[in-house]
């Protein structure tokens, strides 16, 4: 049985397998950029939501630790760069320092835990698929918020990068932990090669 789904259709010869791996890096990074447009500015908040989060923990679901790790990297790298990847367009090094960038940290480790997990098979089942992506998010939060305290205080930091989050990311772990279980049900019936 595969580890992965990006294992699932990864090619056999070595050449082929590590340009596939460099594909689905350069490919995700663009998604999680897409995902970072999808964006909604609260206003007592500094923190927009996004649809970052599901995307980079769907993505560590699907690569892997090491794809995943290797694609949030790839991402912060872009957006380091200054390209205009990050939520509302922005780019550079100054929004590592703002108040969001102890969540773009946070998407790496959260990359690592859950794709961690997933190679451990934690995404073949609703239930450990929906406790890895609490996990993952909870990495996410616990990053972004000591960050944000250092800024306005933990209280503060609490009402603001977390309070207005919480449902919108049940409801993505949830729609995570259908979709998850099911692409492997799938692929048992309608295996390759």
């Amino acid at each position: 049985m595969y580890a992965t789904y990006a294992d699932a259709f990864r090619p056999a010869p070595r050449v082929q397998g590590f340009l596939y791996d460099v594909l689905l890096v350069v490919a995700g990074s663009l998604l999680i950029a897409l995902s970072a447009q999808l964006s909604v500015h609260i206003p007592f908040s500094p923190v927009p939501i996004t649809g970052q989060t599901f995307a980079i923990l769907m993505l560590a679901l699907l690569f892997g630790r090491k794809r995943a790790v290797a694609t949030v990297l790839a991402y912060l790298g872009e957006g380091f760069a200054g390209f205009p990847v990050f939520a509302g367009g922005m780019g550079g090094m100054q929004v590592l320092f703002g108040p969001t960038g102890g969540y773009l940290v946070g998407f790496v480790a959260a990359a690592f835990v859950v794709g961690s997990l997933a190679e451990q098979g934690w995404d073949r089942r609703m239930m450990t698929t929906v406790f890895g992506m609490a996990l993952g998010n909870a990495v996410i939060y616990t990053l972004g918020v000591a960050w944000l305290a250092v800024m306005v205080g933990g209280k503060q930091a609490l009402m603001v990068g977390v309070a207005p989050f919480l449902v919108g990311d049940a409801l993505k772990i949830m729609l995570a932990a259908m979709l998850a279980p099911t692409g492997w049900k799938l692929l048992r019936q309608n295996p390759r090669g």
